[in-house]
């Protein structure tokens, strides 16, 4: 049950004056369904207005405020502006232009002979001034007092400035007050103001402590949460998996393991010997090897007489995973089997039936795994791939699957800067594969201008003729997915008149089967050029595949970038990468592309791409919807997260968990954050 201070917060917005289902559609798009999405809502940025006597107190490009006197209407001929010529107290003559309907307004607004307060930004035009559709009209200076400092707020379709202003208004009326969740020192060392004052301060002018108390509010509930976490486990019983090794050594892999892939075997070996769970992330470069550790791990658990199982994205992973480990595993007399969704009949039910009876030791599958109707004879190990695509939530379901609660490894592709990994990941302990394999040669990696376009068709025709294959990545448009696909249609049209049948396009907005179909055939050979958007980003495998091109390569992330380009290079041939970009670069998009020629070490990639976009969607991980924060900034969490790191973790270790006065408040703040799985592992505690 949610504590009772904070039910008026959790209050929808149908309460609000003015808020009918018309209201409520353009609200939900931007997440703002309850009184608290309002007051959370912050604005984007502040329009700062200057209150004159006259124009000639006034630059041109300022927002003002002046009362003017309005002379004469004009309406142009056909679909041109419409202009009121008004002056101020001095006689200076200014034009107020509407464009469109807004017309109408406008001589409701301002009758002819009548003085009024607007509020617009001053321009010139010709040797005119004007103010064009002004931002505000009113009969007295009163009624725009409070516009000198003027909140701007992101907006959805059906909404206007106005409007959301008013609701965040009626919204931070109803603010209850809260008992402090921060640490008094840090309190007063920061000069923070307390919760209510802080969220009133936000929205009222730019104030550096205000946002950053609301910023460390959220980065507290998150390490607080994924510190309980990690408690939580702790307190579990998990079973302890002492290998004998004589599995491993039955190992016959093509290559020496680098010395990376030995030390993590090391940590996570130590970790599954203890009675408490392992919680460990492997972070490792695309190519770094990591399904050799997961390997090592599943079978250090089958040494121990326990069942281990991987759990990937997609079906066309699971599938890629268990070709390649049963192959590696190959001479173990390991019995490894795949599960997916589609598995139906008779030999879905002889694999539920191994996995009960203990005949299969390791499983590879998608969600399928872990349905209620699969049971397990002795899971101990859970190896989740592409971590950032399973929440903690889903993390936490996995782990009841085992009769103890299983080992869990956690994987994942995507570089983490460290300052990051904290924040998505502190509950885990973390490995690092920082090094390449040997035999994994460097990718050749070239920008080429758009305008080469026939050069680049020409090329992959000779790249054909020598029996290899390519990707060929369609660019990101804009925000919108329907426009994606466009590009990618027309992309895959122009291919398909030069390469016939050896062309496949895959997309998001593909059914399952097809895109499985689609790729099914390039993995295969049978086509020799996938056209694609994004979606091959993570994990397929086609070492004959070993041209890239990616178009518009400056509308990528550097993460993103690194991922494409990591698809190719997996075999022993020698790999290209062409990046597409158009004619007008930004200083950021240069500096990224020649990040890309210069290195292919994807945790420095990973780092400066923090430094380049300050921002933005951390490190591609928005696109999957996983990054965990709203309010913070890139900057504030570099900043805040390692004290509220310490600060969690102090209330955890030195104020006895949640109990005692700041306990019972960082409850409050785990609810009001939606933490939800913290507050459930507390109520299970």
């Amino acid at each position: 049950m949610r504590p009772e201070a904070l039910n008026s917060l959790f209050v929808e917005v149908d309460a609000l004056d003015g808020v009918g289902p018309k209201l409520r559609r353009p609200l939900e798009k931007l997440g703002l369904t309850r009184i608290r999405d309002l007051a959370y809502h912050l604005p984007d940025r502040f329009v700062e207005r200057r209150a004159v006597e006259n124009l000639d107190d006034a630059g041109v490009g300022e927002n003002i405020i002046v009362a003017l006197t309005v002379r004469e209407h004009r309406a142009s001929a056909g679909r041109g502006p419409f202009r009121v010529i008004a002056e101020d107290v001095a006689g200076n003559i200014c034009t107020l232009t509407y464009f469109g309907r807004a017309s109408y307004t406008a001589r409701k607004l301002l009758p002819v002979g009548e003085t009024r307060w607007i509020a617009g930004r001053l321009d010139q035009y010709g040797q005119m001034l004007q103010i064009v559709h002004p931002e505000h009209v009113a009969q007295s200076r009163q009624a725009l007092h409070g516009q000198l400092c003027e909140a701007v707020y992101p907006l959805s379709e059906g909404l206007t400035q106005g409007r959301v202003s008013g609701l965040v208004q009626q919204a931070l009326k109803v603010l209850p007050e809260m008992p402090e969740w921060i640490e008094p020192g840090l309190l007063g060392k920061m000069k923070w103001p307390v919760w209510r004052e802080a969220l009133l301060a936000a929205h009222k002018g730019v104030n550096g402590p205000a946002r950053d108390r609301l910023a460390y509010d959220e980065l507290l509930a998150n390490a607080l949460a994924l510190m309980l976490v990690r408690e939580s486990n702790r307190a579990q019983s998990g079973t302890p998996l002492a290998g004998d090794g004589s599995l491993r050594a039955k190992l016959r892999l093509p290559f020496e393991l680098t010395g990376a892939q030995k030390r993590s075997i090391g940590e996570i070996e130590g970790d599954v010997a203890q009675k408490s769970p392992m919680l460990r992330l492997l972070q490792g470069d695309v190519g770094s090897g990591k399904t050799v550790v997961a390997l090592s791990s599943m079978l250090i658990a089958v040494e121990a007489g326990a069942q281990a199982a991987l759990l990937a994205p997609t079906e066309i992973l699971a599938r890629q995973h268990h070709e390649t480990l049963s192959r590696m595993a190959q001479g173990t007399g390991v019995e490894i089997a795949l599960l997916t969704g589609r598995d139906k009949g008779k030999a879905r039910e002889s694999i539920l039936m191994g996995l009960i009876d203990g005949s299969i030791d390791i499983v590879v599958g998608t969600h399928a795994i872990f349905q209620d109707t699969v049971s397990y004879k002795n899971l101990a190990l859970v190896v989740i791939d592409e971590q950032h695509r399973f929440g903690v939530g889903q993390r936490l379901m996995l782990a009841r699957k085992g009769r103890r609660t299983p080992h869990t490894l956690a994987m994942t592709a995507t570089p983490i800067p460290r300052t990051l990994t904290l924040a998505q990941y502190g509950e885990m302990e973390v490995s690092r594969l920082d090094e390449l394999p040997p035999g994994r040669q460097a990718i050749d990696t070239r920008v080429v201008s758009v305008e080469r376009m026939d050069d680049v068709v020409g090329a992959i025709v000779r790249h054909l003729e020598t029996g290899q294959q390519a990707y060929w990545v369609c660019p990101m448009v804009r925000e919108s997915e329907s426009d994606d696909l466009a590009a990618a249609e027309a992309r895959y049209a122009s291919l398909k008149e030069r390469f016939g049948e050896d062309v496949v396009l895959v997309h998001g907005q593909l059914k399952p089967e097809a895109k499985d179909a689609a790729m099914e055939r390039f993995a295969s050979g049978e086509a020799k050029v996938l056209v694609a958007t994004t979606v091959i980003e993570v994990g397929v495998d086609v070492p004959n595949a070993t041209l890239m091109v990616i178009e518009q390569a400056e509308r990528f992330g550097l993460a993103q970038l690194h991922q494409l380009r990591g698809r190719v290079g997996r075999g022993s041939e020698k790999s290209t990468c062409l990046l597409l970009r158009g004619q007008q670069l930004s200083e950021t998009a240069r500096q990224r592309l020649a990040l890309m020629r210069e290195t292919q070490d994807g945790f420095r990639l990973a780092e400066e791409d923090l430094e380049l976009r300050g921002g933005g969607e951390l490190l591609g991980t928005r696109q999957s919807g996983d990054t965990p924060f709203r309010l913070a900034t890139l900057e504030q969490i570099q900043k805040l997260l390692p004290l509220a790191h310490d600060d969690a973790r102090l209330l955890i270790e030195r104020d006895g968990g949640l109990s005692g006065a700041r306990g019972e408040a960082a409850r409050l703040l785990l609810y009001l954050f939606e933490r939800d799985w913290g507050v459930q592992l507390l109520r299970g505690g």
